[in-house]
C-alpha cells in the first residue's frame, strides 16, 4: 500500500550523489527535502580519510547525535561561557560502536585520524536541517572586512591576505599523531566523557533467538538532553515486535543486512517497505511500526530518536496487561486463541520454525 500522496518510508541515503566532497571526505544528507516524510529529524552519512577535517562549525538550528560505524576520529568543541565561566572546551577519540552529541550552537570540528577512512552517521533534531544552518569558520571569516580579522586574529595584512577566499568546509591536513593530542586530551583520558559515550561496550539487551539491543539516553548521557539512540542486532527471521513511541520520531541507518519495516498512519494504511545496508527509514511519532529481518544474515540498525527520553508502547506488553475476556471481546475470537497471545513483553520475537 502507497502511503499518502505518495509519500515513502525509505531513502536510499548511500545511493544518493554525494553532497560534498574533497580528497578522501565525503557526505550524503537526507534532510525533509530529499525525504519528506522525514520531518522531526534529519541525517548525514559522512566520511573522512586520515588528516580529513570537517572544518570548525556550528548549526544553528539542531543539535548533533553521531555514530561511528567504523574507523576513528578526533572531536574538538567549545563549550559557551555563561557570567563569570572560565572558558572551557572538549577533546575526544572516538572508535566504532561510539557515540557523540553536541548541543545546538557550539562550535565543534571533526577529523579522521587513521588508519583508513573513518565513517560516522550524523543525525538531528529537526528535520529541515541543511547546510544553510551550518555556519563555517573559514565562510565567516572570509567575508569579514581584513582590517577586522587582521585585529581579531592578530595577524598582519600580508598574512590575512593568505587565509582561504571561502568556505573550506572539508579541509585536509596530516593525520593527528600522539603530540598533537597532548595539550588537548585529559591525562586519564575516560571511557565516557561529557560528549562522548561507549555504546559498544554497553551490555545488550538480549532475548534468545531474537536480538539484541543497546540504547543511551540523557540518563546515561546527560548532556544528550534532545536526543537518543539505539542499535538492534536482529537474527534472521526475527522482529522487532510492532511497537510505537509516544513522544518521538524514529530515524533508522540500516548497517547490515535486510529487512521490512512497515509503518501504521491509522484510517486503514500501513506502508510496508524493504531495506538493505546503507538505507534510511523513518517512523514518525505516535505511528506504529515493526521491524523484520528479511535475510539469511544479521540485521543490524542503527536508530535515532529527538527526545533525551526513550519511551516505546510495545505490542506485547499491552496484550499481555489486559483481562483474557478483553483481548477475546476486541478481537472477536473464542477465549482458546486470546489464550495464546503474549504473556509478557517480547521486545524482539523469533522466526518461527518450519
Amino acid at each position: 500500500m502507497t502511503a499518502p500522496n505518495n509519500l515513502s518510508f525509505r531513502y536510499r541515503l548511500e545511493q544518493q550523489k554525494p553532497g560534498r566532497t574533497a580528497p578522501g571526505c565525503i557526505t550524503r544528507g537526507a534532510s525533509v527535502n530529499e525525504f519528506p516524510v522525514s520531518k522531526g529529524i534529519a541525517g548525514v552519512s559522512m566520511r573522512l580519510g586520515p588528516g580529513g577535517m570537517r572544518e570548525m562549525h556550528w548549526h544553528a538550528n539542531a543539535a548533533e547525535w553521531a555514530y561511528v560505524v567504523s574507523g576513528y576520529c578526533r572531536t574538538t568543541i567549545l563549550h559557551p561561557e555563561g557570567a563569570g565561566m572560565a572558558t572551557r572546551s572538549e577533546t575526544d577519540t572516538f572508535g566504532p560502536g561510539d557515540v557523540w552529541y553536541f548541543p545546538r550552537g557550539w562550535g565543534h570540528s571533526i577529523q579522521g585520524i587513521g588508519p583508513g577512512e573513518c565513517h560516522f552517521i550524523l543525525i538531528f533534531d529537526n528535520g529541515d536541517f541543511s547546510e544553510d544552518h551550518t555556519f563555517s569558520v573559514t565562510d565567516w571569516i572570509s567575508r569579514t572586512p581584513p582590517a577586522v580579522v587582521a585585529q581579531s586574529l592578530n595577524l598582519g595584512a600580508h598574512e590575512v591576505a593568505k587565509l582561504p577566499k571561502g568556505e573550506v568546509y572539508f579541509a585536509n591536513g596530516p593525520a593527528p599523531d600522539d603530540r598533537s593530542f597532548i595539550s588537548t586530551l585529559r591525562p586519564e583520558p575516560e571511557l565516557t566523557s561529557i560528549h562522548r559515550y561507549p555504546l559498544h561496550a554497553q551490555q545488550p539487551r538480549r532475548v534468545p533467538g531474537g536480538g539484541r539491543q543497546r540504547t543511551v539516553t540523557q540518563k546515561e548521557f546527560p548532556i544528550s538532553t534532545s536526543m537518543s539512540g539505539s542499535v538492534l542486532e536482529i537474527e534472521p527471521g526475527a522482529m522487532r515486535e510492532l511497537h510505537w513511541h509516544p513522544q518521538a520520531d524514529e530515524w533508522q541507518y540500516y548497517l547490515e543486512g535486510s529487512a521490512e519495516m512497515a509503518v501504521f498512519l491509522a484510517q486503514g494504511q500501513v506502508v510496508v517497505e524493504q531495506f538493505e545496508a546503507g538505507d534510511v527509514g523513518y517512523a514518525p511519532m505516535g505511528a506504529g511500526h515493526y521491524i523484520r529481518n528479511t535475510g539469511s544474515s544479521l540485521l543490524k540498525v542503527l536508530i535515532g530518536f529527538n527526545s533525551g527520553d526513550y519511551q516505546s508502547n510495545d505490542l506485547s506488553a499491552w496484550l499481555s496487561t489486559n483481562p483474557l475476556d478483553v483481548l477475546a471481546t476486541n478481537f472477536q475470537v473464542p477465549d482458546e486463541i486470546a489464550a495464546k497471545f503474549p504473556h509478557q513483553r517480547e521486545f524482539f520475537i523469533p522466526g518461527r520454525r518450519t
